[in-house]
């Protein structure tokens, strides 16, 4: 029986999409071998690479002025890639919503001056904090777009003038529709909305790939070695692409970002909605700056949080507990999970408070 999961990732992926590549694991399309096998300088593996990319530029309307890499390292390794390649001045500001985002802080204080432009530590990572200037001087603003642990995201986005907007979006790409334009630098791991974990996403704007401080890196760490080799300066993470690929040729056919907003919206709203009722279980995000995609809550009794998770489990709704840092309960409801596994977790709550 194929369970329903809310794990933050790895997460869950669309069944079309696992079949698909069940069916192509032998065999992909007239090569004769997997696509695990085949030589990423290969014109069939070249066209597989270049039709994901074509497929995340159309969906996510991303301007010709912006570079797109699939890289490797995860959303970690970027924490440090990029103070490393957009420094002029040497400093940053960085908005500190969660445990990721105090990460990629932390990181870039190593290379530069990483300045706290705001933060919602105050009330455990509950809320998007206002930003109220920025430093004119800053190489960039970062933020993250989606805290996967807190179970927050923007809703609208800071005003930085001319400094460049970088966002991890590693837990909400491609979940709904997004202004590319208003960004210098966006990445994402994959392992949520695009696909299996193993690439990364990086989606730069030209003017930032050559700055003079980045010729001085290892040409591994240099956004304009991976332009220029297309992503293929070393072997890539093909299998992890292909899978990619096939992801973003399913959210086409939901009705691209635009399709699955909706029905992410339509999701979650059934999830609060239980929430705001609930007189056990509690949400924790405030309700003004609430993810679509990762929702923590909690009964407030540690005890019965284990107990909820194991009788859940046992119903086929399993990666209910909350992060190992915060506790409680958190379900993770990414593109790929269905609208039936949402209701079925709201009527195990319901029957979950009832027997309690």
């Amino acid at each position: 029986m194929r369970v329903f999961n809310f794990s933050a990732g790895p997460a869950v992926m669309p069944v079309e999409v696992l079949e698909k590549a069940a069916s192509e694991m032998v065999i992909y399309g007239d090569a004769g071998m997997s696509v695990m096998e085949m030589s990423h300088r290969s014109k069939v593996y070249e066209e597989i690479i270049e039709t994901a990319e074509e497929l995340l530029r159309e969906l996510m309307q991303i301007p010709s002025n912006y570079k797109v890499l699939f890289l490797q390292g995860g959303a970690s390794q970027q924490f440090a890639m990029i103070p490393m390649n957009l420094q002029k001045n040497g400093k940053a500001d960085y908005v500190l919503t969660g445990v990721w985002a105090e990460k990629a802080y932390q990181e870039a204080s190593r290379i530069l001056e990483a300045n706290v432009l705001a933060s919602s530590e105050d009330k455990n990572f509950s809320y998007i904090p206002e930003i109220k200037g920025y430093s004119a001087d800053a190489d960039y603003v970062h933020i993250t777009s989606n805290n996967t642990i807190c179970g927050t995201r923007y809703i609208s986005l800071p005003d930085t003038g001319n400094v460049p907007l970088v966002a991890d979006m590693s837990s909400n790409i491609l979940s709904e529709v997004m202004d590319v334009s208003k960004y210098g630098l966006i990445y994402a791991g994959a392992q949520k909305n695009i696909g299996p974990a193993g690439v990364t996403v990086v989606i730069v704007r030209e003017d930032l790939v050559e700055l003079e401080a980045a010729a001085k890196l290892p040409s591994i760490f240099q956004y304009k070695t991976h332009v220029k080799a297309k992503s293929m300066h070393n072997t890539p993470p093909t299998y992890a692409i292909y899978m990619a690929k096939l992801c973003l040729e399913w959210l086409k056919g939901q009705g691209g970002i635009v399709g699955i907003q909706k029905i992410n919206e339509a999701k979650a709203k059934i999830l609060y909605d239980f929430l705001d009722s609930s007189a056990m279980f509690k949400g924790l995000a405030e309700k003004k700056d609430r993810s679509l995609m990762n929702v923590p809550f909690a009964t407030g009794d540690d005890d019965l949080d284990k107990r909820f998770v194991k009788e859940a489990a046992a119903e086929g709704l399993v990666n209910l507990s909350g992060h190992r840092l915060v506790g409680g309960l958190r379900a993770s409801i990414y593109n790929a999970m269905p609208t039936e596994g949402v209701v079925a977790l709201v009527e195990f709550m319901k029957k979950f408070e009832k027997n309690a």
